[in-house]
C-alpha cells in the first residue's frame, strides 16, 4: 500500500489544497494531511481547529486522515511508513523552494519522493492568507474554500470570535 502525506499549515484549507488533496486520494490507497506545527508562523486558527476544518471538508473520502506533528516532515513520512511527500505548486515561484526541500527530504531519507501538483487555474491563485484577508473584511470567500470554512467565518461573523 502507497501512502503519501500532504504537509502544510492549512491555515486554513483552500478550495487549491482541497483539489490536491482530492487528486492525491485518487492516485494513493491513503493520504494523511498532516499540519506541521511552525515556530516561526502564528497561526490564524488553532491546530485543533484545523484539523477539524480538514476533517469536515473531506468526510466523504475514505482513505484521507488527519494529524498534526512537530518536526521534519520526512521523519513524520518515516514514522507513517510513508513512500510519498505531495506538494502543491501555485506558481513557478513556489517551484525553487520546493524543489531544494523536495531534494533535502531525498537526501534525509532516500525512499521517500516528492510529488508536486498543480491546481487548476481555477484555485491556482487562492492562499490562505488571501483567504484571510477577504473575510477579516466581510468579503466572499465561497469560492476559495471548502463548505465548512466557509461556514466558520460565517459563524465568526456572527459570533464575533474566532476560536
Amino acid at each position: 500500500m502507497v501512502t503519501a502525506i500532504y504537509p502544510g499549515s492549512f491555515d486554513p484549507i483552500t478550495n487549491g489544497h482541497y483539489e490536491v488533496l482530492l487528486r492525491a486520494s485518487m492516485l494513493f490507497e491513503k493520504v494523511i494531511v498532516v499540519i506541521l506545527t511552525n515556530k516561526e508562523k502564528n497561526p490564524f486558527f488553532s491546530t485543533e481547529t484545523r484539523i477539524e476544518l480538514i476533517k469536515e471538508s473531506v468526510k466523504t473520502v475514505k482513505n484521507i486522515e488527519t494529524d498534526s506533528y512537530e518536526g521534519l516532515t520526512v521523519e513524520y513520512a518515516t514514522k507513517k511508513n510513508a513512500q510519498v511527500l505531495i506538494r502543491g505548486l501555485r506558481a513557478v515561484s513556489d517551484f525553487e523552494y520546493e524543489m531544494q526541500m523536495a531534494q533535502t527530504n531525498k537526501s534525509l531519507n532516500p525512499d521517500v519522493d516528492t510529488i508536486f501538483l498543480v491546481p487548476s487555474v481555477e484555485n491556482n491563485f487562492v492562499s490562505s492568507s488571501i483567504v484571510k484577508e477577504i473575510a477579516r473584511f466581510g468579503g466572499d470567500i465561497s469560492k476559495l474554500v471548502p463548505e465548512p470554512v466557509q461556514k466558520y467565518f460565517e459563524k465568526y461573523k456572527t459570533d464575533n470570535k474566532m476560536e
